[in-house]
């Protein structure tokens, strides 16, 4: 089974002039991007996005940053399929709650078993403390935690809150929602350290050089969860690029229970930089035809692609899983 993560920036289906139009990979807080000749190119970022997603053919994708299930759909029929990728069966795109309605999304060739959201979760449902920014009935997750059973694996699939502009402001609510997705695989397995479990998405934790505290994901790491891009060399571990800045980072994760990382001691994740645009100068390797200096291009973030083989089929998600709920 492989699976992939890619935050996609920005997808949302729009009608305009009595057409659809795809928003492309842009953010609007760059004035460069808010112009008549930056839409003109959205249609050309998508499709770098959909060859991205070819490249990784991956049976199992978390999107992030994908407006609504007629976004998803488009994208999916309308650019994936004249870009040649090979159908996903199963899509989902369940309402969250970001303000700007950008969701998590996830398509499959693999029939779920269940997918389940866990937007409405708020601190007392789960038995946590409130922090501040996120009283005891608020909802506790930015955006959502996608639960996803696929049979011998259980995905987690999550986008946290980013920690800018206040880092410092950000962190309490970052850990927190680290806490629920520990909670809801604790919720889902009687052993979660024997179970086989992945949490992958955006999960935005800033680097080591960067943080004043320790890591936020710490409560999912306290359940024998292991960091699958430690595999990967420090040096090439980043998989963001901000625009007009020499920050690069690793938002992107995968984040395997401890059972399935020794399972699969060889599962070293891939990151696909060639839809990056060329203002990501540290990567030196093929782009795909159409890339620009900062757009077109596929998104600011690279997918990140990790095989478990083996896991395309079976009952159980690991010896440790307890019965799954009905969605």
């Amino acid at each position: 089974m492989r699976i992939a993560t890619f935050n996609v920036q920005n997808m949302r289906l729009r009608r305009q002039g009595g057409g659809l139009h795809l928003d492309g990979a842009r953010d609007g807080d760059i004035p460069a991007d808010r112009t008549p000749e930056a839409a003109n190119l959205d249609l050309v970022d998508r499709d770098l996005t959909a060859r991205v997603l070819g490249e990784a053919n991956a049976d199992v994708v978390a999107l992030q940053e994908v407006f609504d299930q007629a976004s998803l759909d488009h994208f999916h029929d309308h650019v994936m399929a004249p870009a040649g990728v090979t159908a996903y069966p199963y899509r989902y795109c369940l309402p969250g709650n970001d303000g700007r309605g950008l969701d998590i999304a996830l398509m499959s060739r693999l029939k779920p078993v269940r997918i389940e959201s866990h937007a409405g979760e708020t601190p007392s449902s789960l038995g946590l403390e409130p922090v501040a920014g996120c009283k005891a009935n608020d909802r506790v997750f930015r955006r959502d935690c996608l639960e996803v059973d696929l049979g011998p694996l259980t995905l987690f699939v999550s986008h946290f809150k980013a920690p800018y502009p206040d880092l410092d402001a950000a962190q309490p609510i970052r850990r927190l929602e680290a806490a629920a997705v520990a909670k809801l695989i604790e919720r889902r397995f009687r052993q979660p350290d024997t179970a086989f479990w992945l949490v992958a998405g955006d999960l935005n934790e800033p680097g080591p050089a960067e943080r004043t505290a320790g890591s936020a994901l710490e409560p999912i790491m306290a359940l024998g969860g292991v960091d699958l891009m430690l595999r990967i060399s420090a040096e090439e571990r980043w998989s963001f690029h901000q625009p007009y800045s020499e920050i690069y980072s690793r938002p992107d994760a995968l984040i395997a229970s401890r059972a399935l990382a020794e399972e699969h001691p060889d599962a070293v994740p891939g990151i696909i930089r060639s839809g990056l645009d060329f203002d990501a100068d540290r990567y030196s390797g093929k782009r795909l035809a159409g890339v620009g200096q900062h757009r077109p291009h596929a998104s600011d973030h690279a997918a990140v692609v990790v095989d478990f083989p083996g896991l395309e089929g079976g009952p159980a998600a690991g010896p440790g899983a307890s019965k799954p709920s009905k969605t």
